[in-house]
């Protein structure tokens, strides 16, 4: 087997078994109601960010849109913990890196350390397009409580402050924010369904 081929053979791997973040399901919500995937979720935060390239200038749109496509990769291992319950489980954060180290393993080093550099950078915030990607990913999943069918005991105040360090550090972010704790508040006061989120 060529070097070649046996390099794409290995990205092959690795792609098969990132497919699992499809099945990965959230707690979240469709507007149909079923439950979101972590794969839709990433999907949505990178139609985010595409969405307003023009209002980051000073900021790399690539790394933007690679971070946001790994920053969750990991969960195909593991699942996902909901957003409500995350600060339950002190060691996901470590076990989030094995599993995305895992399931980088088949990958040739020069890709496996590009994937797990993305991950560590948007983990620890180090750069200021990880902070921002950060940022998107809280306001994505407020979004999508805003926007599925949920229960109707769906505690929607919890948008209120969920994020809220993530989101406070931009002024763009902070914008956004306004504008889904507005959408939030009047979710909270009307009857379930009366409001449509656009």
């Amino acid at each position: 087997m060529s070097d070649q081929t046996s390099r794409l053979t290995a990205i092959i791997a690795f792609l098969q078994a990132a497919e699992q973040l499809k099945d990965t399901l959230r707690s979240g919500r469709t507007a149909q109601g079923r439950p979101e995937s972590t794969a839709e979720h990433s999907w949505r935060l990178c139609l985010m960010i595409m969405t307003f390239e023009r209002d980051l200038p000073g900021y790399d749109l690539a790394r933007l849109l690679k971070l946001a496509v790994v920053h969750d990769l990991g969960e195909a291992i593991h699942g996902d913990t909901p957003a409500t319950e995350q600060h339950l489980d002190p060691h996901r954060p470590e076990r989030e890196r094995r599993d995305m180290a895992t399931l980088c393993e088949p990958l040739p080093a020069d890709v496996r350390e590009q994937m797990l550099d993305l991950w560590d950078d948007y983990a620890q915030a180090r750069s200021p397009e990880a902070c921002l990607v950060k940022g998107f990913d809280k306001l994505e999943t407020m979004l999508q409580h805003l926007a599925g069918r949920n229960a109707p005991d769906f505690d929607y105040a919890f948008n209120l402050t969920y994020g809220v360090t993530q989101t406070d550090h931009n002024p763009l972010l902070r914008d956004i924010r306004a504008i889904v704790d507005s959408e939030t508040r009047e979710r909270i006061r009307a009857p379930f369904g009366a409001i449509a989120i656009v």
